[in-house]
């Protein structure tokens, strides 16, 4: 399902990446604005560009310094299509020093490496419509977020600088004639006091954007591409985790296709405390979707079992899953007398940007953190098409959407889960001793103290891990030597970076006390107390 060629928006403003953490946070603010956005590769093909026909253009940061031989650059012929077509081109940090060096500028090592919170001030604001800061703007003071460690030495012809930092450095410059402009330091991100009022201001007042995009127009085209793309004839499987993301999904196409939807739910081996009683219940008395069972667990566990690497137990989790939704497709061509042909998955914008391909690899600049196992986990052979209809949505817009779906709160507001289970919170090998049971009883524990509390709600996601290592205790006068327990909880709006949530001291040492008294095997429990970056959500 190739959702970026229904792509249709006239006012679609695209993000092309060059490796920054803070890329993804671009593209959300702008949605954030009412205004569709996109992120792709920075090395995107020019034909790839201009058949998207954005109105505006961002160059997002990055890593990489301008002189090195192998620096990503947007493709030949870019800035002069984006002149001749009207497009607006905003570059931020490595993409300011892009502009500059490409079109005859000097770009530099700085005399001051600034990182972190600078001071700005707006040196010209410009009586005009198109300029980068408003004429009441000049001599304004803010706060914003910079990590360069090049600076602009001498700008192209055509441009003017607009702001500097305290120190004199470039912090902003523009070409209204060309319709170029660049922001040394990061609007996107919260530290930049005044950076979402500076992206509203480029994408309305400079760009002449209107805000149109909204969740009802995405359903309807979603429902429509669904319909266009499956036969009346073909019949359709979707795999059910229990999650929100899987869930909107089925109930999207279910909408679309009707009763040619058919749902399987496996279970794994690696799954929550009771979760599989505990959703096909949901599923049968709150959604009503028909859900066939699948007890495979024994099945994945005897394939993962030795296996440490956790990129190796996603790949094999992935191949079993396929494997499984290709055996239920065999059993309903027979029932039904035609094999389905597609298989629907809840893959979310975050799984994509999170899968991409390391450098050098001439499909993006951003590393791979992480496979998917319904991105990067799939085997090549799969005799499946997907459907993705989530593809270009974060997680909260997946929760809008389920909610105009009418999806059950209690679903939408549920933590998210890894696809590949406890698999990616059991450290090292699964199968080893009871390392499965005892992070589902800490697990149960710590969540449902969360729930207990009323926080539940306050938090984005909530999860035990179980870590290899035995430490010696003192438990009922006897020395012991158990497991450590690791507990992670972090606030996030998208998953894409989050911050660890601060408990109290007493909901803590209850929550210790409990894993301790009621979990044969720990006798440690540790908190997580690391953000992302530069820490993963998960542990692995």
């Amino acid at each position: 399902m190739e959702t970026l060629k229904n792509v249709n928006d006239a006012n679609l403003v695209l993000i092309l990446d060059y490796g920054s953490q803070y890329t993804h946070l671009i593209t959300r603010r702008i949605r954030k604005l009412s205004v569709f956005s996109l992120c792709l590769s920075g090395t995107t093909s020019l034909e790839s560009i201009t058949r998207l026909n954005p109105r505006a253009v961002i160059l997002s940061g990055g890593p990489h310094s301008v002189h090195t031989p192998d620096a990503p650059c947007f493709p030949d012929g870019f800035l002069g299509w984006a002149e001749a077509n009207g497009v607006y081109v905003l570059g931020v940090c490595y993409g300011l020093q892009l502009l500059v060096q490409k079109l005859g500028g000097e770009v530099r090592v700085g005399e001051w490496q600034e990182y972190g919170r600078m001071e700005i001030e707006v040196v010209e604001g410009g009586d005009g419509e198109g300029r980068l800061y408003g004429v009441d703007a000049v001599g304004m003071e803010q706060t914003v977020w910079m990590s360069h460690g090049d600076e602009a030495a001498r700008l192209p012809e055509g441009f003017r600088v607009v702001a500097r930092s305290r120190q004199g450095t470039v912090a902003a410059i523009e070409s209204t004639e060309r319709r170029l402009y660049g922001l040394q330091y990061h609007p996107e991100v919260t530290h930049s006091t005044l950076g979402m009022e500076t992206l509203q201001h480029f994408l309305f007042n400079v760009c002449g954007l209107s805000p149109g995009w909204k969740m009802e127009d995405v359903l309807e085209q979603e429902i429509n591409v669904i319909k266009d793309l499956v036969g009346p004839n073909d019949h359709v499987i979707c795999a059910l985790s229990g999650g929100v993301d899987s869930t909107v999904a089925a109930t999207l196409v279910h909408k679309a296709i009707g009763d040619r939807l058919h749902c399987i739910f496996v279970d794994n081996g690696l799954l929550r405390y009771k979760e599989r009683e505990r959703v096909m219940s949901t599923f049968e008395s709150d959604l009503h979707l028909p859900v066939t069972c699948v007890d495979a667990s024994d099945r994945f566990l005897s394939k993962l079992k030795g296996v440490t690497d956790p990129e190796r137990k996603r790949k094999i989790i992935g191949g079993e899953f396929i494997a499984i939704f290709d055996d239920f497709a065999v059993e309903l061509e027979h029932k039904l007398g035609k094999k389905p042909a597609f298989l629907v998955q809840g893959t979310l914008y975050p799984d994509v940007i999170e899968s991409c391909p390391p450098p050098g690899s001439g499909k993006t600049h951003s590393h791979t953190i992480k496979s998917h196992h319904n991105v990067g986990g799939l085997p090549k052979d799969m005799k499946l098409k997907l459907i993705e209809p989530l593809k270009l949505l974060f997680k909260d817009e997946v929760r809008e959407l389920g909610s105009i779906l009418n999806v059950p709160q209690a679903f939408l507001k549920r933590h998210p889960f890894p696809g590949p289970g406890l698999a990616v919170r059991v450290l090292g090998d699964v199968t080893q001793g009871n390392a499965l049971e005892i992070t589902r009883q800490a697990d149960e524990i710590f969540v449902q103290a969360i729930k207990d509390a009323g926080i539940y709600d306050s938090i984005w996601q909530a999860f035990a891990v179980f870590l290899p290592v035995l430490t010696v205790g003192v438990q009922g006068d006897q020395r012991t030597h158990s497991y450590v327990v690791g507990l992670r909880a972090i606030t996030s709006e998208d998953g894409m970076t989050a911050d660890w949530y601060k408990f109290q001291s007493e909901f803590l040492d209850n929550v210790s006390r409990k894993i301790c008294n009621n979990v044969r095997g720990v006798n440690r429990v540790v908190l997580d107390i690391t953000s992302k970056p530069p820490a993963t959500v998960e542990w692995e």
